[in-house]
């Protein structure tokens, strides 16, 4: 909550901080470094969690998406962090919102063929999100 962000590429200043997200070229979450720029980085969600299916290469956002998103839901919803709700939700927003964001920093291409993640951050498409399906049952918009 009342954490300083500072811009910078100086070394001898992102020495000094708590968290480094995006520069400093190193990844390494037990001093909380989080930057994928590196050309030996080739970490993925299915890397680091097994559990998850997803083979596309982390961002930053990525990243502290991956060892804070389901502690930050659980903050949030009030809901514990290996429950259901949490962990739908995590998924969720990885697939639909956090991938796109890991293949577009990283420069790889949405096709070669088959889509490799799906593109769902236009404002169109955020707005189509909160519809209801053409096949639910409950076709009010107004229902949480």
């Amino acid at each position: 909550q009342d954490a300083e962000v500072i811009r910078t590429r100086d070394p001898q200043r992102l020495a000094q901080c708590d968290v480094v997200v995006d520069v400093g070229g190193e990844y390494d979450p037990a001093r909380h470094r989080y930057d994928h720029h590196q050309r030996s980085f080739t970490q993925s969600m299915r890397c680091l969690r097994p559990d998850k299916p997803w083979s596309t290469k982390l961002s930053s956002a990525g990243l502290v998406y991956c060892h804070f998103g389901a502690q930050i839901l659980s903050s949030l919803l009030g809901q514990p962090e290996d429950g259901p709700v949490v962990t739908t939700l995590y998924d969720k927003l990885y697939e639909n919102f956090v991938e796109e964001i890991d293949a577009v920093d990283n420069g790889i291409a949405q096709r070669d063929g088959e889509p490799r993640y799906a593109v769902t951050t236009t404002l169109s498409a955020r707005v189509s999100h909160l519809n209801p399906r053409w096949n639910d049952a409950e076709q009010d918009t107004e229902v949480g």
